[in-house]
């Protein structure tokens, strides 16, 4: 199964008793314009999915990082006001590139879903299309999800830290913020020390849609995540570092797992709390050095 759906194929879906349609449009500068938007017009029977209301938990000043991951009794408390039961299939979009719909689709899937598909393109693409669009609000009934929440999905700061050179460090920011050479929203910048810049907004093109798989490929390999052939004598070998994926705040980290998983490659760990957890404690070290 693709973790994307065409726009055209969601026109075919749209009338599905057991589907979830998640708009998560959002903007960072101004966090009521996505609601704005969905109120002028969504795909039809789509529920609106606030990343800072939604899709994070309370923020904790100077201990969480800007969208740490609700409580897994809070999470399953918005599923079930969605009307989210276990064989419930989702497809979730934003407004074009999936920065905002990937959290939502690991969120998702963490919660137990094993169906969840990212519109290709967002709302941009399934407009182009000449996809249906509704300023109605569904009312959906009560869902009963039990969620599944995998512990072992995420990593927080002291795992990281424990031993620095145990992970493969992926940091979905742009170069500007990952060199140090400006940060708009944290208190410091600069990097996790180890990490590799792997800027989330090159998963996809011009128009928001995700790249080949061989692109994808290539683009993880050039990061040093498409192994090799395996070593002669892998007994005497130390295990290679776990990649984990993070961000600013862990949302466009999830764009990243999915174009890693959309290339054929295992899920990475998520570091929630991201850089924006990480400089909550001078401790902790950063690169390059100030």
């Amino acid at each position: 199964m693709s973790w994307l759906i065409e726009p055209e194929s969601l026109q075919t879906e749209l009338d599905s008793e057991s589907l979830l349609i998640l708009d998560c449009r959002f903007d960072l500068t101004n966090p009521l314009a996505g609601r704005e938007q969905y109120a002028a017009g969504h795909i039809p029977g789509a529920v609106y999915a606030h990343l800072d209301d939604d899709l994070a938990g309370p923020v904790v000043p100077g201990s969480t990082g800007r969208h740490p991951l609700p409580e897994p009794d809070a999470w399953q408390a918005i599923l079930r006001q969605w009307g989210v039961d276990a064989e419930t299939r989702a497809v979730v979009y934003d407004g074009s590139n999936g920065m905002f719909a990937a959290r939502a689709w690991w969120m998702l899937r963490w919660a137990g879903l094993r169906d969840v598909r990212v519109l290709n393109g967002g709302f941009k693409g399934w407009l182009a299309v000449k996809g249906a669009t509704s300023i109605e609000t569904p009312q959906p009934g009560a869902g009963g999800i039990e969620v599944d929440c995998p512990p072992d999905w995420t990593v927080g700061a002291d795992d990281l830290i424990a031993d620095l050179s145990a992970w493969h460090l992926l940091d979905a920011r742009a170069w500007p913020r990952f060199s140090g050479e400006t940060e708009p929203l944290d208190p410091k910048a600069g990097h996790i020390p180890g990490a590799v810049c792997l800027d989330f907004s090159r998963n996809v093109d011009s128009e928001g849609r995700f790249l080949p798989v061989p692109a994808l490929r290539q683009r993880f390999a050039d990061a040093g995540l498409v192994s090799g052939p395996e070593p002669s004598s892998p007994a005497c070998s130390a295990p290679p570092p776990t990649p984990v994926s993070y961000c600013g705040s862990g949302v466009t980290a999830c764009h990243n797992i999915l174009a890693m998983m959309l290339a054929g490659l295992s899920q990475p760990k998520l570091y929630p709390g991201s850089w924006s957890e990480w400089v909550t404690d001078d401790q902790r070290p950063v690169e390059p050095s100030h």
